[in-house]
């Protein structure tokens, strides 16, 4: 690609041509078999592939170019099953902030089950009113 993007951003239907090697009729044929595959599509229709998208066409085609499959076979293999089964746990995963150092520091993590045991209280004692009414 000529840009460098983050991994999270959406592609052009140009980018992922390039990316994954396949001309532009061929990705819009498959959304019409595959309907995992969902673009957004702006209001003059321009396609833009999510990550998970792109994830999945490139899982597509290594089942149809290189262990040659059918279409019909990738469809009963992609079944019943929904992205995150079809991809992994690892969905969009760079969508959300990176996780924050985890601290050693006793005093600063006894601090937090502290807070986290008086959040959990509250919500306890709430319950107990609500289920009595």
């Amino acid at each position: 690609m000529g840009v460098n993007k983050s991994k999270s951003a959406f592609r052009s239907i140009a980018e992922v041509t390039e990316e994954l090697g396949v001309a532009p009729h061929v990705l819009r044929f498959w959304e019409t078999k595959f309907t995992q595959i969902k673009p957004m599509k702006t209001k003059s229709s321009r396609r833009y592939y999510r990550p998970d998208d792109v994830e999945l066409l490139s899982r597509i085609k290594d089942l149809l170019y290189n262990r040659r499959y059918t279409i019909e076979g990738v469809q009963k293999l992609f079944k019943n099953r929904s992205l995150k089964d079809i991809l992994g746990t690892e969905i969009q995963k760079d969508f959300f902030e990176e996780e924050e150092e985890i601290t050693t520091d006793s005093g600063v993590l006894e601090e937090a089950i502290k807070k986290a045991v008086c959040e959990l209280t509250k919500v306890k004692e709430e319950l107990m009113v609500a289920t009595k009414d």
